[in-house]
């Protein structure tokens, strides 16, 4: 796609000061004898005399393997690609972005915007979250399916840097939808008012994930045991951080919040209780 429509890569930088922002140069070997690494060499070749290699070079030189790299490695070259100091016309980059993962979701990837810098958007590669985009589609008629899912956790880590507080009050928040939704289509009965414990209790009970439905037999019961026990934690801890840190209570102007490391952990939580409740009751329904 790159070849075909003949984008830029490097977009407004030169190819080895854009090479430079992935790769390490001068640990890399150059295929010209006169200069000691990779940097000297492209300069050589494509700053001195940009005739001497095509425009699309990068694709086929080994010492990139772009073709076969690591997946991080690919990412992270894309996603620079896309970069305000790299590209500044946002109309071009939204439009990369959405070929890069028109491409990506094949291989289950996405670039979504991780933070800004003076109200321009930095991108970063992710996996996409297991069990989110593989949700039925048939359940088109309810508000929490797999692309619902797949947004609010984007909202969430798009807000952990710019907005701690309010990640961990839309953690908080999506775990309990989550619960809320699974008790329903289960018809199991429940109240608004329940304390986000109860309703992680009662949704793992309905479920059957409760540690006393584990048999003994099983492999590896008491660590399954262990980790099941330990969803209710997870609960508690985010109804606490929410209450004292996150959105959704007012606190006094000069309360200072948590950092983004803070906020990172509770959004790392709730998705993976999240995302491990929702593909549980997708299989049982399977």
């Amino acid at each position: 796609m790159l070849r075909l429509e003949q984008v830029k890569w490097s977009g407004r930088l030169n190819e080895p000061d854009f090479l430079v922002r992935v790769f390490d140069l001068e640990k890399m070997p150059s295929y010209d004898g006169r200069f000691k690494n990779a940097y000297g060499d492209i300069w050589q070749h494509r700053i001195s005399n940009p005739t001497d290699w095509d425009e699309d070079w990068i694709y086929g030189d080994k010492r990139f393997n772009l073709l076969k790299c690591e997946d991080e490695t690919f990412l992270n070259f894309l996603c620079e690609m896309i970069h305000p100091v790299v590209r500044s016309d946002l109309q071009e980059t939204e439009q990369l972005r959405q070929w890069f993962n028109d491409y990506l979701a094949a291989d289950g990837y996405e670039i979504i915007e991780r933070s800004n810098i003076s109200g321009r958007p930095i991108y970063a590669g992710r996996r996409k979250v297991e069990g989110v985009l593989s949700v039925s589609l048939a359940r088109k008629e309810t508000m929490f399916n797999g692309e619902y899912l797949s947004r609010q956790v984007n909202r969430i880590e798009t807000a952990i840097n710019q907005d701690p507080d309010l990640a961990i009050g839309t953690s908080k928040e999506l775990v309990e939808t989550c619960c809320k939704t699974i008790l329903q289509e289960l018809g199991a009965e429940f109240e608004d008012k329940w304390e986000l414990t109860k309703l992680v209790k009662e949704t793992c009970r309905k479920l059957k994930l409760t540690p006393d439905d584990i048999p003994d037999s099983a492999k590896a019961s008491d660590t399954i045991k262990r980790l099941l026990s330990n969803l209710a934690s997870v609960a508690q801890g985010l109804s606490e951080l929410r209450n004292s840190y996150g959105t959704g209570h007012g606190k006094s102007a000069q309360e200072k919040g948590l950092t983004a490391r803070h906020a990172k952990l509770a959004a790392g939580a709730a998705t993976t209780l999240v995302v491990f409740l929702f593909e549980t009751h997708e299989s049982n329904e399977k």
